[in-house]
């Protein structure tokens, strides 16, 4: 199971970088946003994430609302105005019919995708946007600096107590002597249905076209007419998605924190870099390997079952340095 939360923050991890050039590495973060607000919901209370999104949203507003100013061009503030403003003050609005401790779990899971997935694109427009061109160390910095501002945004706003939400389904699935959980089938589940739709996404729709020709050569997506800033937007809200349900789905077995995500996130980095943050399958199977050996570890050396993880990335990194040659930046 926790292989599967593994490969789906793998394959958002693998998304960004190849996209966008960005090793995201608040990617963990979206975990706990996501864990946190559906916990806050379920305990019948307004999550943080509602006023988290309206300062994000006007944030974002006022960036575009400068940048119109100096180019003299107003076209596209309107649509800006309803996505930054409009839909978390809609959200706002709603919070208080939605949040009480009788509302169905559904719906508690579609109002807290609804706060956390929009933050996706308005951090890459604050943050990521205006350096877009920066090298990969550069982005790879600002980063880190991200990381370290989302964790003090999920103390401020979400406190430092763990929670933990209900099953999704509950019961025990019986196969010879193993007795499995009915949360683990369901996980693995919508794990395999999220990556088939993230397959047919990428494969049958413009919009996924779009992206994996801006992967393949950012440069000559920009001469077909394909706007890297739409795909770095869009990548940003699939990331934010692919996070925000990998929490909800892992948040009934593990007590999640606000720093919870970034143990959670670098495991899946530690799978995306078996792929070399390239390819999705291997990261997918590497994905599996971590969240096995993880299990193995917690049963025989449970006070070394980190570093045993952690360190898989070692011979991994080694073995990828043998075939890879250097390619400079893309200017």
């Amino acid at each position: 199971m926790n292989g599967a939360i593994y490969a789906l923050l793998g394959l958002a991890l693998v998304l960004v970088f190849l996209v966008t050039r960005i090793i995201f590495i608040p990617q963990g973060e979206f975990v706990a946003f996501g864990a946190l607000t559906l916990a806050f919901m379920v305990d019948g209370q307004t999550p943080g994430t509602v006023a988290m999104l309206l300062i994000l949203g006007a944030l974002v507003f006022l960036s575009e609302l400068i940048a119109a100013g100096r180019t003299r061009q107003w076209q596209g503030l309107g649509r800006t105005a309803v996505w930054t403003l409009g839909l978390p003050l809609a959200l706002y609005a709603l919070a208080p019919y939605v949040v009480a401790k009788d509302t169905p779990l559904w719906l508690n899971v579609l109002f807290s995708l609804a706060l956390v997935v929009p933050m996706g694109p308005m951090l890459y427009r604050l943050v990521y946007q205006p350096v877009a061109e920066a090298s990969v160390l550069v982005l790879l910095i600002i980063s880190v600096a991200l990381h370290f501002a989302m964790t003090g945004l999920a103390l401020a706003f979400f406190g430092a107590e763990g929670w933990r939400t209900p099953p999704f389904v509950e019961g025990q699935v019986d196969m010879g002597p193993v007795s499995w959980s009915a949360q683990t089938f369901f996980v693995l589940g919508t794990c395999v249905v999220l990556i088939t739709a993230l397959w047919l996404f990428f494969g049958r729709t413009l919009h996924g076209k779009a992206l994996r020709a801006t992967a393949v050569n950012r440069r000559g997506a920009r001469l077909m007419g394909i706007s890297t800033n739409m795909s770095g937007s869009l990548t940003f809200t699939l990331a934010a998605a692919i996070g925000a349900l990998s929490g909800m789905l892992i948040a009934p077995v593990t007590t999640i924190y606000y720093d919870t995500g970034f143990l959670i996130g670098l495991k899946g980095f530690v799978a995306g870099i078996f792929g070399g943050l390239l390819s999705y399958p291997i990261a997918a199977i590497g994905a599996m390997g971590v969240g096995v050996l993880e299990s193995f570890s917690s049963f025989w050396a449970s006070a070394w079952k980190e570093v045993i993880v952690f360190t898989l990335i070692i011979p991994v990194l080694l073995w990828r340095s043998f075939g890879s040659k250097h390619i400079d930046d893309e200017a």
